[in-house]
């Protein structure tokens, strides 16, 4: 009796075991073709001299040794380093407060969705549309600027304003996924927290600070890791709006790799930066889960 129910217990848990795994196989396929095989293959392809045109020489961390010699790759480091710091902030800023009024005020799908609208747009409809609103002779805000009386401003095409300006428009785009997680994290934050601390005297303020804040620490690193891994990747929105331009004003760190690669043909070089920038975000994303105690949960 006792053999056959073992029997049966184990069956049942080889069949957990099998619908697990067939789960999860799409998605580990997904990344061993997209993601792992990949990686292998840049590595590989950093250590040589690879220009596209002739088979690969092997040239072992001369592209690495070089990279610490060019300027232009810290530059690039610099300028994506700049970048996440006009982004970042602001983003997490607004999409809180997005995320609160909301929880706050109303719990309409409508305004949900127009919240989330910018973020379902393609990269590159996003920046031709702000690349046309923004131009200087005919674009609708700086013809609102001219009719209050102020100067035209170049936007995209100032050295000064041309990264700033960029990272306004993926702070408009981005902040409506922000709200959105940071909403989620708010509504698994049992309301009794609320009433105790309001029982308790606590003002509105005192309870964003030591109750919600708090709580919503597993969204925020996951927010913190995700956003500056993606604003170090910058592309698509540089390379339709300025080009990496002007006076290499915005020539960050990805579109100079992009550039090694593909206008220079330097695709050994451009390999070397682009593992060199995932090992940098690799420890970033440890570094900030180990501060930030991304593995405990304050409500627990």
């Amino acid at each position: 009796m006792a053999s056959s129910s073992n029997h049966a217990l184990s069956s049942s848990r080889r069949a957990e075991t099998l619908t697990a795994w067939a789960l999860v196989l799409p998605a580990f396929l997904g990344f061993l073709v997209f993601y792992a095989w990949p990686t292998l293959r840049a590595i590989q392809i950093s250590l040589t001299d690879w220009n596209l045109l002739r088979a690969p020489r092997f040239v072992g961390m001369a592209n690495y040794a070089h990279m610490l010699e060019d300027g232009k790759f810290w530059q690039g480091m610099e300028l994506s380093a700049i970048y996440v710091v006009l982004n970042i902030p602001m983003q997490i800023v607004l999409g809180l407060f997005l995320a609160v009024s909301m929880d706050r005020l109303t719990k309409s799908l409508f305004v949900k969705s127009i919240v989330l609208l910018p973020y379902l747009l393609s990269n590159v409809l996003v920046a031709m549309m702000w690349l046309w609103m923004l131009d200087p002779l005919l674009g609708l805000v700086n013809g609102m600027i001219d009719g209050l009386g102020f100067e035209r401003q170049p936007f995209f095409g100032g050295a000064d304003q041309a990264l700033l300006t960029v990272a306004a428009v993926n702070i408009w785009r981005h902040m409506g996924l922000v709200a959105m997680l940071f909403l989620a994290g708010l509504q698994n934050i049992p309301r009794n927290l609320y009433e105790a601390a309001a029982l308790e005297g606590a003002s509105e303020w005192q309870m964003f600070w030591r109750v919600t804040l708090p709580l919503l620490r597993p969204v925020m690193v996951f927010v913190l890791v995700t956003s500056v891994t993606g604003s170090f990747q910058i592309f698509d929105t540089i390379a339709v709006t300025t080009n990496g331009g002007p006076l290499d004003s915005t020539r960050v760190i990805v579109h100079y790799i992009v550039q090694n690669a593909f206008s220079f043909y330097k695709m050994g070089y451009a390999s070397a930066m682009s593992m060199t920038l995932c090992v940098v975000m690799m420890f970033y994303t440890v570094f900030q889960m180990r501060v930030m105690r991304a593995s405990q949960n304050d409500l627990a």
